[in-house]
């Protein structure tokens, strides 16, 4: 009876421990443009409902940078998986987060090794960096 008993306890501890619950950054969902370009070039972010998207640079009407992008749940965690950069998909573990900003890190990456994500009143900014260099970006919404 005392097994049975241990068991039951157990098991109603277990099942009443709260489960942590992943929040998504749905700030992200939208059409971006970024507003600190290089001269003659215009980027622009999308983010799909799904949380998948995609970067890309124009150059006049030529492509000249392009990276599908997707928020992935793996494991009770976040990562923002970059495909198209490198030959293989990229992950970058989220390490910070708050209901506007994250940053997923990934040190085993040349560059970036850190990217953060943000929104600052209606702009989305975001940072890739990594010990040495840094690039900044400023998106507005074009949606």
């Amino acid at each position: 009876m005392k097994y049975i008993t241990l068991l039951l306890t157990c098991l109603f501890i277990v099942n009443c421990t709260p489960k942590t619950s992943v929040k998504k950054p749905t700030w992200l969902i939208g059409k971006w443009e970024r507003l600190n370009n290089e001269p003659n070039k215009i980027t622009y972010e999308f983010w799909n409902k799904d949380l998948s998207g995609i970067g890309f640079t124009l150059k006049e009407k030529d492509t000249t940078f392009k990276e599908v992008l997707h928020i992935v749940h793996k494991n009770d965690s976040l990562f923002l998986q970059v495909t198209g950069v490198n030959e293989t998909p990229t992950l970058f573990a989220f390490t910070q987060q708050t209901d506007t900003s994250f940053t997923a890190k990934n040190d085993k990456n040349e560059f970036p090794t850190i990217i953060r994500y943000w929104k600052a009143k209606d702009q989305l900014k975001a940072k890739v960096a990594n010990d040495e260099f840094s690039i900044d970006f400023t998106f507005k919404r074009i949606d």
